[in-house]
């Protein structure tokens, strides 16, 4: 009898400690210090297309775009306040060049060519702020790099400060929040924006990459790691009415425009539960326009169809074979 409630008790303990476990409340807040340096690989590919419907040229009006843009970001921390719960940081970052290029290898791709990298000599940076509340303020030096360097620190920049707008006393196991963001590209449609849902799906192994002077990504050397997988939905809504959805700068440039917009996008974040830091992310994007661009008067009118798709995936690297600027 003895022994009976004696394993009647361990395995109550037990449970009460699996309960405990997933009742833990974690923080996902990167750890970050003054100076410390890390480094990310950064690749976004977007491909957008116009069908116009037209006799004339508006101004203003959406372009057709294909980009491929790589690169690999290191970023300082320059300055770290506590404020609560949360710290706000300042950093600077500038895009590194392997001695041959990188990029970041699928099956299938070709190896890009070299002479014609677009590297910038100059080591050009981006000095930025991540306030407590997940906003990215007093951007400088962001204008000065090549668009597609622009496109990849904006992905970069994203996916890193997702963790200040996690719920400030931490997140556990299969915990739901929402979250509502403006569309951050210029559109012909006003009142956009992204309905967000999240959740902490579950822990799982995960490893920083290294990445050879020829590109190729593979796991890092360093000591295993354990990251928290969080997955957000995104859908793209109007708040605009359709029958006159236009933006303050095209009001300004005596045009209007009518049409509806709808997207939906799926983000997939692993971060360290040891260090904070985002070790991968990806996205993935999808946007349709059906919009109508006349002036003012209702004449000139033009109408267009943008689909656009997007793919975004972002690495923290620890291991690198780097030509310093």
């Amino acid at each position: 009898m003895r022994h009976q409630l004696q394993r009647i008790a361990g395995l109550f303990l037990l449970a009460v400690a699996t309960l405990c476990a997933g009742d833990r409340r974690i923080n996902l807040l990167p750890r970050l210090q003054l100076s410390q340096t890390i480094t990310y690989l950064i690749r976004f590919q977007s491909d957008k297309t116009v069908k116009t419907e037209s006799k004339v040229v508006a101004p203003m009006a959406p372009n057709a775009a294909q980009i491929d843009a790589h690169g690999l970001l290191r970023v300082e921390i320059l300055d770290v306040q506590r404020q609560g719960s949360k710290a706000a940081i300042h950093a600077r970052g500038r895009f590194l060049a392997l001695d041959s290029g990188v990029w970041l290898k699928r099956p299938g791709d070709k190896k890009p060519d070299w002479d014609k990298q677009r590297v910038d000599p100059h080591g050009k940076s981006i000095d930025f702020t991540i306030s407590p509340d997940g906003s990215v303020n007093e951007v400088k030096g962001l204008d000065t790099l090549f668009p597609e360097q622009q496109q990849a620190w904006q992905q970069w920049v994203a996916r890193f400060a997702l963790a200040w707008t996690l719920p400030a006393d931490g997140m556990k196991f299969g915990e739901k929040w929402k979250s509502e963001q403006a569309e951050q590209a210029g559109a012909p449609i006003a009142g956009l924006h992204w309905a967000r849902e999240s959740s902490y799906v579950r822990d799982e192994p995960c490893q920083a990459s290294q990445l050879s002077i020829m590109g190729d990504v593979s796991a890092s050397s360093g000591p295993p790691d354990t990251c928290a997988v969080l997955l957000t939905t995104a859908t793209l809504k109007q708040k605009s009415s359709s029958k006159d959805a236009t933006p303050e700068d095209f009001k300004l440039h005596e045009l209007r425009t009518m049409g509806t917009a709808k997207g939906a996008g799926e983000i997939i974040t692993y971060i360290s539960l040891k260090s904070g830091l985002v070790v991968r992310a990806t996205e993935e994007t999808s946007q349709f326009m059906d919009v109508v661009v006349a002036k003012a008067d209702g004449s000139n009118r033009v109408h267009y169809n943008v689909d656009a798709k997007s793919h975004s995936e972002v690495l923290l690297v620890t291991e690198t074979l780097l030509k310093q600027p």
